[in-house]
């Protein structure tokens, strides 16, 4: 079967279109706070526009029909696209002229990893900073997801894209036609979105810095408009508490919010990976904040002064956030935790493993995966031992299907494949062994924060341009769970058949 690339070119220009709309709406914050650089962006998204309303004409003929294979290529070329068109306003405006770097900092927003080569945020114009936000904004949720949306418009079906978009093992269909689910998720991702910048403006942010730390947190993204990120507030704790909070939605499962707010609470109570998610952060704060409050120097820490709110205060709520944000693969900081202990340095690095809940804005491996990798594990001994005897993996009370099962393994073992060659390709630019493997596993999850020269203190702005181009590919290899990218590298695939 011919791969239809008039539907795939048709769909690229809707997703131009999409990101021309959203650079005109960071114009119009660049014309209210007179930034100058309302014109480049204006142009900016005008020739995005243009590219998008261009494609879509010449390929307005296409077949209505999309298969898997056209389904992956529209979700990984497809946020390649978009990653090359939004780099535009920071070329344009000279926020970043490099283009590598331009590309990177994009990929690094819509992937909602949160790192960033830029050196000193507060001076760039706040424009192009809300332009920055609203890549981790669309990216959160899944810029295919919010295209299918309105698919039905051009008559076509949007199943194919949301199973290669969704993430985690499984998309949960909240409704039995794709665009409503899509609809749903966006509207309960909106109302995050804006209940957190009201509550955060409330608390004592300006508007301008709550809206962007609210697309940051919803999108587990991580770019913030200060320097030194949340810990620009550590004298105002409740802000802090507000954001652990949003982090915390945000890494659950979407469809587990939509059940809450039909009133089908006690459903999404009963989902076992919503309570292990709940376990891993209280029993990994208790761990850190124990180790904080006797061992950690918090006058090192970046940490506010323990007498201002009490050292046992400090310490759980910077331990909370941290874990927090790690899990969440959110990135924000209050503390530089590298400085802690060594026991908490081992710790958050092993926490960039874990990742939130499937079906959230999280990236890493997910809790659901490792549920099943662990209980998997357990009923090996049994088989060993009864050999014969019939002992599926049960997830939520139900059988898991073994197919399901050696999926999981597979991505698990791929996972740290791609972990391993990630860190390898980072030695190959002269970066010492802790940094690579820290950027290894902070791009791969998504996640920001890294260790070494790369910690979260530190950005990527002396990452080398090829190794900016590596960091960027891993971003996108995790965010798109592996097989979406790594399908388009096989023979197979562009095989006719």
């Amino acid at each position: 079967m011919k791969i239809n690339y008039k539907i795939i070119f048709n769909f690229f220009g809707l997703l131009l279109l999409f990101n021309g709309g959203f650079m005109l709406l960071a114009t119009l914050i660049s014309l209210i706070y007179d930034d100058g650089v309302t014109l480049k962006l204006f142009l900016s998204g005008l020739a995005i526009l243009l590219i998008g309303g261009f494609l879509m004409l010449v390929t307005k003929d296409h077949s209505k029909d999309m298969n898997k294979r056209e389904g992956y290529m529209v979700v990984t070329l497809g946020w390649i696209v978009m990653t090359i068109s939004g780099a535009l306003p920071y070329m344009a405006t000279e926020v970043i002229p490099s283009f590598t770097s331009a590309f990177f900092e994009t990929m690094s927003g819509y992937t909602t990893t949160g790192a960033t080569i830029l050196n000193d945020i507060e001076v760039v114009p706040k424009g192009v900073l809300f332009w920055r936000s609203t890549t981790h904004w669309i990216g959160g949720m899944g810029i295919i997801v919010l295209a299918i949306a309105i698919l039905p418009l051009l008559g076509i079906g949007g199943m194919q894209l949301f199973a290669a978009e969704a993430p985690g093992p499984s998309a949960d269909k909240l409704h039995p036609r794709i665009t409503d689910t899509a609809k749903r998720l966006w509207l309960i991702y909106f109302g995050y979105t804006a209940a957190e910048t009201i509550l955060l403006n409330v608390a004592g942010m300006s508007f301008f810095d709550a809206i962007n730390h609210a697309m940051s947190t919803i999108s587990t993204g991580g770019f913030s408009t200060k320097n030194a990120s949340l810990a620009h507030w550590n004298d105002k704790p409740l802000i802090q508490y507000i954001v652990i909070t949003f982090m915390f939605l945000a890494g659950t499962n979407f469809v587990l919010s939509y059940y809450a707010f039909k009133g089908r609470v006690q459903k999404a109570l009963n989902d076992e990976e919503l309570r292990w998610y709940f376990k891993f952060i209280v029993s990994f704060t208790i761990i850190a904040a124990l180790t904080i409050y006797f061992k950690a120097d918090l006058s090192l820490s970046s940490i506010d002064h323990p007498m201002v709110w009490g050292r046992a205060e400090s310490a759980t709520r910077h331990a909370l956030f941290q874990v927090v944000s790690v899990i969440t693969t959110t990135g924000f900081i209050t503390a530089d935790y590298t400085l802690w202990t060594p026991l908490l340095i081992v710790f958050f690095f092993g926490m960039m493993f874990l990742g939130g809940s499937a079906g959230s804005t999280s990236g890493g491996v997910k809790v659901v995966r490792h549920l099943i990798l662990i209980k998997n594990g357990f009923l090996e001994f049994k088989r060993a031992l009864h050999p014969n005897a019939v002992l599926p993996v049960r997830y939520n009370t139900k059988a898991i299907p073994g197919v399901v099962v050696y999926n999981i393994l597979g991505f698990f073992i791929l996972y740290m494949l791609s972990f391993i060659v990630g860190a390898i390709g980072f030695s190959f630019f002269d970066i010492d062994f802790k940094s690579s493997v820290g950027l290894a596993a902070s791009s791969l999850g998504n996640i920001g924060p890294a260790l070494g020269a790369f910690g979260p203190v530190n950005n990527y702005a002396a990452l080398p341009p090829l190794a900016q181009w590596w960091a960027s590919f891993l971003m996108l290899l995790g965010r798109l769970e592996l097989f979406t990218v790594l399908i388009l590298m096989t023979p197979f695939f562009w095989r006719n058949r």
